[in-house]
């Protein structure tokens, strides 16, 4: 008999369930705060608490499903990564197209001549001199490197000259543009690539951090993740491409929903600490956006479901409008916490 395990780490809560594949129903449910210090933590006590719900042993999980929201919540709070952007033959306007100077957010931009023609021919050589010492005085500075070239989807040789460069002198990761999108806008390969590099260390802690208690408890068993389409893709490619889990978690949130109701179509909404996302399950499947996932103002490349997220949940931050003659208050995007609460201390004798 078959078990799997499905654990969504969201912005205050992780949960785990536990479904028999043989009966198709869940068998064992559990719930814990996300523990950001430490994800390990809350992934921990949720699990074992559904599998002991269950009557499962550890060595019966066959397959292990991770979704999220913390890549959504991230982009959405303006979060993430300090980040360097390498971006090759482009014009002096395309770094204000498509929203990529909102995306950067005053992080460092090194512009270099190369890049090829729409037939993939070379315009000109990299300076890859030039580039080594520049990479070599923001290797401190940054935790990643997106790289961009002008029609890298019809020759990617810049770009991975480039990557191979920067994973060599910095030991830092490094995002290709062509290896998130085949589509040409070069501007928005960057913006998408400039967004994956700002996500890689938070999703790589995530997945690590499963990883961790999985192996703790003796579960050897395939760890996937959910991707923003619904679909599932290994955890070792996500941690190259973390970009491919915004949208995770509302994703299984609409396959959950049509599996628990057996309904066709449904608008299906999902609140949670950070945001709301709204999505269309239409004939059974959820709608895919064809121009790219939107989060956080953001239109990127990747491919999701027809979802609109607002940075609007129930930990969102109160702000009073004082400005002018008409008050108010405006919520979010932000998030506070829940605070954690702090020991009594008696005292033997009164204060002084």
């Amino acid at each position: 008999m078959a078990y799997f395990l499905g654990v969504d780490t969201g912005g205050t809560y992780t949960d785990a369930v536990i479904v028999d594949e043989a009966a198709d129903r869940v068998i064992g449910s559990a719930k814990s705060l996300t523990t950001r210090g430490d994800l390990a933590l809350g992934i921990g006590r949720a699990v074992d608490a559904a599998l002991s719900g269950a009557g499962v042993a550890a060595r019966e999980v066959r397959l292990v499903s991770l979704s999220t929201t913390l890549a959504t919540n991230a982009l959405v709070e303006g979060q993430g990564g300090r980040v360097a952007l390498i971006f090759i033959g482009f014009d002096d306007g395309d770094l204000d197209r498509g929203g990529l100077t909102e995306a950067l957010r005053g992080d460092p931009v090194i512009r270099l001549a190369g890049g090829h023609g729409h037939a993939g021919q070379e315009t000109s050589p990299l300076d890859l001199d030039a580039l080594e010492a520049a990479v070599s005085g923001l290797a401190d500075e940054v935790m990643g490197f997106a790289v961009a070239s002008r029609f890298a989807t019809r020759n990617p040789a810049h770009e991975i000259a480039i990557r191979d460069l920067v994973r060599r002198v910095t030991g830092r990761p490094a995002t290709c543009s062509h290896e998130l999108s085949a589509q040409l806008n070069g501007p928005k390969r960057a913006l998408t690539a400039v967004l994956n590099a700002r996500l890689i260390g938070m999703i790589d802690r995530l997945v690590a951090a499963c990883e961790r208690h999985l192996a703790e408890i003796g579960i050897d068993a395939p760890l996937m993740v959910v991707r923003g389409d619904g679909a599932l893709i290994s955890a070792a490619m996500v941690r190259e491409r973390p970009i491919e889990t915004i949208l995770s978690g509302p994703a299984a949130s609409i396959v959950g929903a049509r599996w628990l109701t057996g309904a066709q179509d449904a608008l299906v909404s999902d609140i949670g600490g950070t945001t709301t996302d709204v999505a269309l399950l239409r004939g059974g499947l959820p709608e895919i956006d064809p121009a790219g996932a939107r989060v956080g103002g953001f239109r990127t490349m990747v491919e999701a479901v027809a979802m609109r997220t607002t940075g609007l949940g129930g930990d969102s931050e109160v702000h009073l409008k004082t400005e002018g003659l008409v008050g108010g208050l405006r919520l979010g995007p932000r998030r506070l916490h829940p605070p954690v609460p702090r020991p009594l201390r008696w005292r033997s004798t009164p204060p002084g």
